[in-house]
């Protein structure tokens, strides 16, 4: 299995509304893709200083699979028109599961 971990932050002035609207989106995306073995999100729970504002963790249960969503025109779309405006810094990995 592939596990896909992004993790942003918002730029300064995004509302709770704002938030909510991209939850909406992202599981409206996910609907979409084939693909997806497992998707889940949310915001950081301020447990700790410094951490990044809201993770998309996405299982495949394969590279294809993974690739397939990469290249989704849903998740692009997705990607370019609600997420892109909204982030000021993000990191990613792409790792491999075992068990």
């Amino acid at each position: 299995m592939i596990r896909h971990v992004v993790m942003f932050s918002w730029v300064d002035g995004t509302t709770e509304d704002t938030i909510t609207s991209v939850a909406r989106q992202l599981d409206a995306m996910a609907a979409d893709i084939d693909s997806l073995a497992g998707f889940h999100h949310g915001p950081d729970i301020r447990a700790n200083d410094g951490n990044f504002d809201y993770v998309v963790t996405a299982d495949f249960d394969d590279l294809a699979g993974y690739l397939a969503y990469r290249d989704h025109p849903r998740h692009r779309g997705v990607v370019s028109t609600v997420l892109a405006p909204l982030i000021s810094a993000r990191s990613a990995v792409q790792f491999e599961v075992s068990g």
